[in-house]
């Protein structure tokens, strides 16, 4: 099998790769926005039985099979190559400022 790739291509696979980050980074947000208030509502209205624990680690659970189906095993993105990636982004970075 060819594993050339055009170029647009490439630019479709990184778009769709950006995407699915930023919708796991979503993910999380809102899960830290959320979670804290059903904390709240329910040590406020229903203090004897504490309920929010199954929306914190069902709703985890689906935030970690979010993670891992978008990074993988990687812990917190930083796989092979992550400095050398890095470092050349931020060298291209620092050209386009010159």
């Amino acid at each position: 099998m060819n594993q050339d790739f055009t170029e647009e291509q490439k630019y479709l696979s990184a778009k769709k790769r950006v995407k699915d980050i930023k919708g796991f980074y979503t993910h999380l947000a809102i899960y830290c926005l959320v979670i804290p208030i059903i904390i709240f509502v329910n040590l406020k209205f229903e203090p004897h039985f504490h309920w929010f624990w199954f929306s914190l680690l069902g709703w985890g659970i689906g935030l970690s099979s979010h993670w891992f189906s978008i990074f993988g095993f990687r812990l917190l993105g930083f796989g092979k190559n992550w400095e050398d990636k890095k470092i050349k982004t931020m060298m291209n970075e620092y050209n386009q400022i010159k």
